[in-house]
């Protein structure tokens, strides 16, 4: 294991031309203090737990002292948001302090959020808020336990300077680990200021750094689009399964490699409702639960729009007409075995159909359901009543019922064996908005992070009782 001041760095980022990113170097915070550590983080760059205990860490990853190696800069992209395009973003509030090469030969960026100004800030104060970075870091750690491909985060750093967003809060720092930042926007800024050399230096150097297998090949850019788009699908079907949704599905905020990324406004679904809306500024609701599978097949085509001087139209689109099939394939897969089928049946997409239209209609807990449908038994025993107690209308979920069990037993399911599968499939727990904001108050208003800890520990592990 590695001190801090001996991490191996390899920034292959920095090697491209400069119109890919602006060199700059983080503004510190005052007085900077560790908030919480993720040793399961450090363990991707070989860093040494221990080195989270020395006074100097902190200093380390907020800038404060500059880390051996680093090469700091603040990326350059673009990016439809809400439906339209803004020519003006990239990392005004975050800043690549560089990659780091782990013994396996990974690279992992070291991405420091509320870093200060960068040449992207436009009027912004480039700072992030204790508030916000609690909510990141415990949130991609919940995704990462729920085996959702997702950005990671290694710590967060505190401090006593005051930033003013509608109320004055508290500054801080989050560094967000990750194999890559280039989202669909790094295509999208070369691509509208007509500069085709740059989307395809871009494209090779995605392609050789995260997509080898297709180096060398002539079709490399079709079968690269092609599988930006299967990864995209396969991240939509894993977010609907748990409820989660985003909030800010821009074209900036979309991972070029299939990840979670720049969580904002985020949530989960509690009560079943297809129209849940994180997002309180997303008055139209553009960004709702229910929307994400057609809001990412949307970003999706301007992402080929970015890449037109490189792939072919007809492949292209080829790969976006597939978006839906490989989507419900997932999807379908992965809900039956929420509901714990093991054998492909016909009759199972209208199965899952029917539940979900009886869950939504009913407002009833979804994960909360989902957790409960492992212990229904195939007889008719009293133990069933649990599930058909949540709803009002006990009539539609016992005709559900009926149908779910004749199911069950057309595959010979055993009770034991399908209690212990879905129960490693569907969360006993998820970061439910009460539980990010009582580790936040805590946090905040008393300097207490022992919620935070407490919440990662669960989270890391959220299908244990």
């Amino acid at each position: 294991m590695r001190k801090i001041t001996d991490l191996e760095f390899d920034n292959t980022y920095r090697k491209l031309p400069q119109e890919f990113y602006d060199l700059v170097k983080p503004t510190p915070l005052s007085n900077p203090d560790l908030v919480s550590f993720n040793s399961d983080a450090a363990a991707l760059i070989d860093l040494d737990p221990t080195q989270a205990e020395l006074p100097e860490f902190a200093d380390y990853l907020s800038g404060k002292k500059m880390l051996p190696g680093s090469d700091p800069l603040a990326m350059y992209y673009t990016g439809h948001q809400f439906g339209v395009y803004n020519p003006d973003i990239g990392d005004g509030r975050a800043i690549l302090l560089g990659e780091v090469r782990n013994k396996k030969g990974e690279i992992w960026d070291l991405h420091l959020k509320g870093a200060g100004r960068t040449k992207f800030s436009r009027i912004f104060d480039g700072r992030a808020v204790l508030r916000s970075c609690i909510r990141e870091y415990l949130c991609s750690e919940a995704m990462h336990g729920l085996g959702i491909p997702t950005t990671r985060a290694l710590c967060i750093i505190g401090s006593d300077e005051i930033v003013q967003r509608e109320t004055s809060e508290k500054g801080a720092m989050m560094v967000r680990m990750a194999q890559t930042h280039v989202r669909f926007g790094s295509f999208e800024a070369f691509h509208y200021t007509d500069r085709p050399d740059c989307v395809k230096l871009l494209a090779d150097y995605v392609i050789e750094h995260h997509f080898p297998e297709f180096l060398g090949l002539e079709n490399r850019y079709d079968l690269f689009f092609s599988e930006v788009a299967k990864r995209t699908a396969q991240l939509m079907a894993k977010w609907q399964s748990v409820g989660f949704a985003h909030g800010v599905m821009n074209t900036d905020n979309m991972s070029i490699t299939g990840l979670t990324i720049d969580y904002g406004p985020y949530g989960f679904l509690e009560d079943c409702n297809p129209e849940y809306t994180p997002n309180h500024s997303d008055n139209f609701g553009r960004y709702s639960y229910q929307n994400q599978p057609a809001i990412a097949l949307w970003n999706l085509n301007k992402l080929a729009v970015a890449l037109s001087s490189i792939v072919d139209g007809e492949k292209a689109q080829e790969s976006l007409d597939n978006f839906r099939n490989i989507y419900a394939s997932c999807y379908v897969e992965i809900m039956s075995k929420k509901i714990g089928l093991k054998e492909e049946m016909t009759e199972d997409v209208e199965l899952i159909k029917r539940l979900l239209d009886i869950l939504a209609k009913e407002k009833v807990d979804y994960t909360i359901f989902l957790r409960r449908l492992s212990n229904i038994t195939s007889n008719n025993s009293d133990r069933n009543q649990d599930i058909v107690f949540m709803f009002e209308d006990q009539g539609a979920i016992s005709d559900w019922m009926s149908s779910y069990k004749l199911r069950l037993k057309a595959e010979n399911s055993n009770d034991t064996e399908r209690n212990k599968s879905m129960n490693l499939v569907n969360p006993k727990f998820i970061l439910r908005n009460y539980l990010a904001e009582n580790a936040i108050r805590k946090a905040v208003d008393e300097a207490d992070y022992t919620e935070i800890e407490r919440l990662h520990r669960i989270l890391r592990d959220p299908f244990s009782e």
